[in-house]
């Protein structure tokens, strides 16, 4: 009997699959329990269509955060940061950069912004924005005083 899994079954498969199990196992503990449910026609019909939709979503998630690394490839920002004699007070953090980037018209999130170290001193520093899985860009952040 083939049900859809609304749950994960440890050895059977996970939330979302088609999976041909035995039609006492599939009555008696997975429908019974809530795990599961028969698959007909019209489930199997709307889980692929669930997951066609999901691929495209992604799909579009990736081909923008392409276009937007493509676009911040080789850019600098310049961050404005409070100094007295020589010295900087405070640090740049990620939510800085994250206000520059917004200021130029980028939307990027300040947890996808990853510093190695502290920014305390003026100059320009290399940064990475991690935009999406497996999709990052460098961009240059030129501290200045404010």
């Amino acid at each position: 009997m083939k049900v859809l899994l609304l749950a994960d079954v440890k050895s059977h498969g996970k939330k979302g699959e088609i999976i041909e199990v035995n039609e006492g196992y599939a009555r008696n503990f997975l429908i019974k329990k809530g795990f599961a449910q028969a698959a007909t026609a019209g489930t199997i019909n709307e889980v692929n269509q669930k997951r066609a939709a999901e691929e495209r979503r992604i799909a579009a998630e990736q081909a923008n955060a392409r276009a937007i690394a493509e676009e911040l490839k080789g850019k600098t920002f310049k961050v404005g940061a409070r100094c007295g004699e020589g010295k900087m007070y405070g640090s740049i953090t990620s939510q800085n950069i994250a206000d520059a980037l917004a200021a130029a018209g980028y939307d990027v999130d300040k947890k996808k912004i990853v510093l190695d170290a502290a920014i305390r001193e003026l100059g320009i520093f290399e940064v990475e924005v991690k935009l999406y899985s497996g999709i990052s860009q460098k961009i240059k952040i030129e501290v200045i005083k404010a």
